[in-house]
This record gives structure tokens, sequence and C-alpha cells, in this order.
């Protein structure tokens, strides 16, 4: 990163490079909800996504001109650290913070959260946290069922007719990718 963000650990750059490669560079799909400054198709400006980094989300960032860096200490302030990456294994990190740049922070949280039957207040905190490390089961199981849950919910989105393939390629080669890290 730079000096601007806290140096990185070793499982927030192996999960940041799964990212960075997934999501590759700029593109501007009008099709797309989150290539919108308004969050939804012909709601404000189409600014389009970058390294994963949306319209929908930063609806006044230059989309288009956002650096790698730029895209990593976002990762890192806005996503990583609130959903508690370097306080998770780092296989589950993985899992979780994959989950929030494609779906949203709270909506990763609340998948892990269902899994270890903490309260869904979509924020990872102790409880959350305390949940985890009492899962009886093993981190390939908690990766596998936190991955269920987002395989689930992606399909019932009203957008899965266009965009469920792609949504469940990345899922599965998340798990091969997650497995590297048990």
């Amino acid at each position: 990163m730079s000096a601007d963000g806290p140096r990185p650990t070793a499982a927030f750059a192996a999960a940041v490079a799964w990212i960075l490669n997934w999501e590759g560079g700029y593109q501007d799909d009008p099709g797309d909800p989150g290539n919108w400054s308004g969050g939804a198709v012909g709601a404000g400006k189409l600014l389009g996504t970058k390294y994963g980094i949306s319209a929908a989300s930063y609806p006044t960032m230059d989309i288009a001109n956002l650096t790698e860096a730029e895209a990593r200490l976002i990762y890192a302030r806005d996503y990583w650290t609130p959903v508690e990456g370097d306080a998770l294994p780092p296989a589950l990190a993985m899992v979780v913070f994959d989950g929030a740049v494609n779906s949203g922070v709270a909506q990763s949280a609340v998948w892990l959260q269902v899994v270890v039957g903490a309260a869904t207040d979509g924020v990872i905190g102790p409880e959350t946290l305390a949940a985890v490390q009492a899962w009886p089961n093993g981190a390939t199981d908690l990766c596998a069922e936190v991955l269920a849950q987002r395989v689930a919910a992606n399909g019932m989105d009203p957008d899965f007719g266009v965009f469920g393939l792609g949504w469940a390629r990345r899922t599965a080669a998340l798990a091969f990718q997650a497995a590297t890290m048990l």
C-alpha cells in the first residue's frame, strides 16, 4: 500500500490480489446497475467500475482514472477492515472479503453470522468473532457454509438471469482459492 494506509498483512495481500485479478480493469456496461452513480440502470451518471470499485458505491469518484494503489487503499479501509479480515482465519477472511466486495460489507457479514449463529446485524464484532472461534467443524466447513449462503442469496437476486453465471463462476473459483489458504 502506501504511507496513507496500513501495512498489508499476508492474508490481505492474497485476498486483494484475488479481487484485482477477478475484477480487472475499467468497464461501463450500461446494463450493470453498479456502473451507475444512482445504483440502478439509468439512475445518475454512467461512471463505470474499475478494479471492482463501482460508481454505485462511490458516486463522486473519477472511476475511469482510479489507480490500482487507490483501489487497494479503498479495499483495506472500506472492506477488509470492516469485515475484520485480520481477525478471521485467512481462508474465511478471503471468503468474507470477496463477498463484501461483490455484495456489500453488511450482506457478507450477515452470511457469516447466519452460519455461526451470531446476531445478524451486518457488523462483524466480538460476538461474531467469538462464534467463529467456537465453530466446531473446521475452517473448510465454515468457508463452505458461508459460500453456500452466498450462492443461495445470489440465486434469489433479480439480476441473477443476467449476472448469475458470472457470480457462480466467481464463487466456485473462490472456494478453490480459499482452500489454498487453509
